[in-house]
């Protein structure tokens, strides 16, 4: 007998729970169909991960937070910072503040922005984004222009982008900030920074 497609719907809607380990520290993620990612880490994040420096005491942002691994790992290694993470998607934004609980941290929370539209003059120590591959030409320029506004004096922008990108980052990352570092170039993926 087939299961009802009643039965398969609730099935499939209900929430995902998500153990990983991120450089080296367990953490866990509730996630659903229809985020990013929903049933593992991303490759690009996991690279991404690897070139973040974060001291304890940061100021973190997550453009484009998805359910939260990246800011709540800037959030879990920068407890006396604060961490913000944003998303222009309610549903990751709501993951993301659940698991924010998930994991027990009181520095961080999540907030619905269209890039960094929910801002004010905050200023941050670091800005890092997992940048979706076809957010257009036009709303990276945004990112890049607001990162630089909100990033402190020496504070860094760092991204992951598919490496079809990576000619465009280098070429707007010193068009904005005057400089550009290539972090590391995988097969699919490119971690690029830029500094204050």
């Amino acid at each position: 007998m087939c299961p009802s497609p009643i039965a398969e719907a609730v099935k499939i809607r209900q929430p995902l729970l998500l153990k990983a380990d991120l450089q080296g520290t367990p953490f866990q993620f509730e996630t659903s169909f229809g985020v990013f990612s929903p049933k593992e880490i991303d490759e690009g994040t996991r690279l991404l991960l690897n070139y973040l420096e974060i001291e304890e005491d940061f100021d973190c942002l997550d453009l484009g937070c998805g359910y939260g691994p990246i800011g709540i790992y800037m959030a879990a290694k920068s407890p006396q910072g604060r961490t913000l993470l944003l998303d222009k998607d309610f549903v990751a934004v709501d993951h993301a503040n659940a698991n924010i609980k998930l994991n027990n941290l009181k520095n961080a929370k999540a907030l619905l922005s269209n890039g960094m539209s929910a801002l004010k003059d905050e200023k941050f120590d670091l800005i890092v984004s997992n940048i979706p591959a076809k957010v257009g030409n036009e709303m990276l320029y945004l990112f890049l222009y607001d990162a630089f506004y909100h990033l402190k004096p020496g504070g860094k922008f760092v991204v992951v982008t598919v490496n079809g990108l990576r000619h465009f980052c280098k070429r707007t990352f010193n068009e904005v900030f005057g400089n550009y570092k290539k972090e590391k170039q995988g097969k699919t993926y490119t971690v690029s920074s830029a500094t204050k």
